[in-house]
């Protein structure tokens, strides 16, 4: 059974607020559900700004259901004023158009649009061809200008200097009807999006209700800062984007590798797949094995963004540049990055042999540290793990006599580690 995606999100730090939260797991229970996330079309290509809606569909999949992107090609001819205190610059439908094509390309990075597993849609197949007096008498009735005007989205506007335009009071009611008719087209009765979209997300939730008598649900993420305040996705050079063109892979990867101490683990939770137990525990480390995690993070990062390749070219690129090019073997061990070659792997991790007979019985760990030095008894690897500093391909043991078996062996081998630095290889025959 696949994880219920609520639990992998609050693992990971994705969610700030959700509707309905009992009836939103209940409901996410069952696999095939649609859930949509909006991409604002204002450019050829997403920025690191956009990476925590676009992990979130891929989760969405990843759990088992179907993500849907829509590309606002009907929105954007309008403009969100939603976290802007000044109007959008309005574009064209070419320019829209132009720009989803890239949006499609960037996504499909991430989530997987074959065989129905995804789907990428635009509001404008729908929106554009609306009738205004329709529309207003159908729609609008169902809007209160006194609700809407104390949306958070709404209230900046109103505030600012330049005030808000009618064209963008629209835009709630606009994001309200593509919910509606997503959940009428493709039973979407989810959909997530940044904190500020919170307003428009209730508002489509409230038309759903009022209009068809059923329940949806929404969920918002919480704008993501760097420890030191700044906003996600700024370098000394401007905005750090997905496509190439824009932002090399190179640069893409030296974004990340710059990562602040503090938000290793947290960058590692939110835009990586790499899973939650190897990742636990990371901001804990120091010196040249946090450096290391901040190699992974970046490897896997620019992975995701621009391909293996790319990635791996990225990490042999910064290694001959700045040096220290190796990542531990036991550090975040899911990572495809490259390691030390076995030779040397060999040469710098002590190892010892354990046969298969013995692993399908199951070792107890205390046991098994001990037989490998890490502890000086079996009384001193009790007291090892007690303390917490047992360690079974990056994972914590969490008590003494935890069997450890063939589950636990990747590529013919366990690495087990004692406190921060010892390490100790078992090679399975």
């Amino acid at each position: 059974m696949s994880d219920n995606l609520i639990d992998v999100l609050e693992e990971r730090g994705f969610i700030e607020q959700t509707t309905h939260q009992k009836e939103l797991r209940e409901y996410l229970e069952e696999p095939g559900r649609t859930c949509y996330i909006g991409f604002d079309p204002t450019a050829a290509s997403l920025h690191i700004g956009s990476l925590v809606p676009i992990m979130a569909l891929a989760h969405f999949q990843r759990c088992g259901h179907v993500p849907i992107a829509l590309v606002g090609g009907g929105t954007g001819l309008v403009g969100d004023p939603s976290g802007k205190t000044e109007m959008r610059k309005l574009l064209t439908r070419e320019a829209i158009e132009e720009n989803s094509v890239g949006i499609k390309s960037q996504l499909s990075r991430f989530i997987e649009f074959s065989g129905g597993r995804a789907m990428l849609l635009n509001n404008a197949d729908w929106l554009c061809g609306l009738e205004y007096i329709t529309f207003l008498r159908d729609i609008g009735r169902h809007f209160s200008v006194n609700r809407m005007i104390k949306a958070e989205s709404y209230k900046m506007r109103l505030e600012s200097e330049e005030g808000l335009s009618f064209i963008e009071f629209n835009y709630m009611l606009l994001q309200a009807y593509d919910f509606l008719t997503l959940y009428d087209r493709h039973d979407c009765r989810l959909q997530m999006g940044g904190s500020d979209q919170w307003g428009n997300i209730v508002a489509g939730i409230d038309l759903i209700r009022r209009m068809r008598q059923d329940t949806a649900f929404g969920i918002t993420f919480p704008l993501i800062t760097t420890s030191s305040g700044a906003k996600m996705g700024k370098s000394e050079k401007g905005a750090v984007w997905l496509d190439a063109r824009r932002t090399p892979p190179y640069e893409y990867y030296q974004y990340w590798v710059n990562t602040d101490d503090r938000d290793v683990e947290r960058f590692l939770a939110l835009f990586t797949f790499l899973p939650m137990s190897e990742i636990r525990g990371i901001g804990k480390l120091e010196g040249a094995e946090l450096n290391a995690a901040k190699r992974v993070l970046a490897y896997e990062t620019t992975r995701l963004a621009h391909g293996a390749e790319e990635a791996a070219k990225a990490f042999q690129a910064a290694a001959a540049v700045f040096g220290s090019g190796q990542v531990d073997p036991g550090i975040l061990p899911s990572s495809g990055i490259h390691r030390q070659d076995q030779t040397s792997a060999a040469a710098s991790v002590p190892h010892s042999h354990v046969s298969l007979d013995e692993l399908q019985q199951g070792i107890p760990a205390f046991k098994l540290f001990h037989q490998a030095g890490l502890a000086a008894s079996g009384g001193a690897a009790r007291r090892l793990i007690e303390q917490g500093g047992a360690y079974v391909n990056g994972n914590r043991v969490t008590a003494f006599d935890d069997l450890i078996g063939v589950d636990s062996v990747i590529d013919g081998e366990i690495m087990l580690r004692s406190g921060k630095k010892r390490y100790h290889k078992l090679l399975v025959s």
